[in-house]
């Protein structure tokens, strides 16, 4: 592997990494906000009981979920992103062969 697909995998890992790790803080936004918006109009004890396990289930779930993806993601980087590079890069050589212009698919 050049250092220059090493540095363009490493790239493309980050970012979608900042991605994963924004989406989980969003979601832990949206999630809190929900909740401290609509605890107070909940009829019972019962309701606001499972309206805070089902709080916690979504966030645990969900972060582990985002957190494996990326560590799976660190282990397969190498073939993961090199695959999506090679494309890339395909599409553009070919995109210049035809001078730019993008070809209705058939």
């Amino acid at each position: 592997m050049t250092a220059n697909l090493a540095s363009r995998i490493d790239a493309m890992f980050l970012r979608d990494r900042l991605f994963a790790w924004g989406f989980v803080l969003v979601l832990w936004l949206v999630v809190g906000f929900v909740f401290f918006s609509i605890y107070p109009l909940a009829p019972s004890d019962g309701v606001r009981t499972v309206m805070v396990v089902s709080a916690i289930v979504l966030l645990v779930f969900n972060t582990a979920a985002i957190f494996a993806m990326v560590r799976h993601y660190a282990h397969d980087k190498e073939f993961i992103y090199g695959l999506d590079i090679r494309h890339l890069d395909e599409r553009r050589a070919a995109a210049s062969v035809q001078g730019g212009v993008r070809q209705p698919a058939e």
